[in-house]
C-alpha cells in the first residue's frame, strides 16, 4: 500500500473558490442563461410573429429579404444574394434587430418597475418590534412600580419650618 502524499491547492484556488462562490457572480451567471433562453423567446416573436403581421400590414414586404445591392448582381434572396459574392445592405435583418433590442427593452423595463414597486410595498409595511429581552422587561417593572403610588403611609411634608427653641 502507498503512503498518501499530500496534495497541497495552490493560494489561488481557495480565492477563485470564494469569487465564484460570492453571490453576485452567481446570480450574474444565473442572469445570463436566463437571458440567453430569452432572446431566443424574443426571436422567435420577432420572426414569427410580429414582422409577419408587419409585412402583412405593408403589402406582403418580408422584411428578412429586403435588401440593397451595392455591386454584384441581385439574387432571389438575401442569402442567395450574398452567397453570389454580391455587397449587400440588409436592411430588414437590421430592423429585425431594432424591433428585438426594442421588445428586450420593453421587457427589461416592466420587470424593472415590477421589482421596484415590490420593494417600495415591503419598505411601506412597517416592521414589527422586536420582543423585549429579559432584562428590558425587569426594567420595565421597575418603572412602573417607581411610577405607582406606593401603598404606606406617606410622610406628612412639613408646610412651615419647625420654631426655634
Amino acid at each position: 500500500m502507498r503512503p498518501h502524499l499530500p496534495v497541497r491547492e495552490p493560494a489561488w484556488l481557495e480565492e477563485f473558490k470564494a469569487f465564484i462562490m460570492r453571490g453576485s457572480v452567481v446570480d450574474l451567471a444565473v442572469g445570463i442563461v436566463i437571458g440567453a433562453a430569452f432572446t431566443g423567446i424574443v426571436n422567435s416573436l420577432v420572426q414569427d410573429l410580429i414582422n409577419p403581421l408587419l409585412g402583412l400590414l405593408i403589402g406582403g414586404v418580408d422584411f428578412s429579404n429586403v435588401f440593397i445591392v451595392l455591386s454584384g448582381e441581385r439574387g432571389p434572396s438575401l442569402e442567395a444574394t450574398r452567397q453570389s459574392g454580391a455587397a449587400v445592405l440588409a436592411v430588414g435583418v437590421f430592423l429585425n434587430a431594432i424591433i428585438r433590442f426594442l421588445i428586450v427593452a420593453l421587457a427589461i423595463f416592466w420587470l424593472l418597475r415590477m421589482l421596484t414597486r415590490l420593494r417600495l410595498r415591503q419598505a411601506a409595511k412597517p416592521a414589527a418590534p422586536p420582543a423585549p429581552t429579559t432584562q428590558e422587561k425587569l426594567l420595565m417593572e421597575i418603572r412602573d412600580a417607581l411610577v405607582r403610588p406606593s401603598t404606606a403611609p406617606a410622610r406628612p411634608e412639613p408646610s412651615s419650618p419647625p420654631p426655634a427653641p
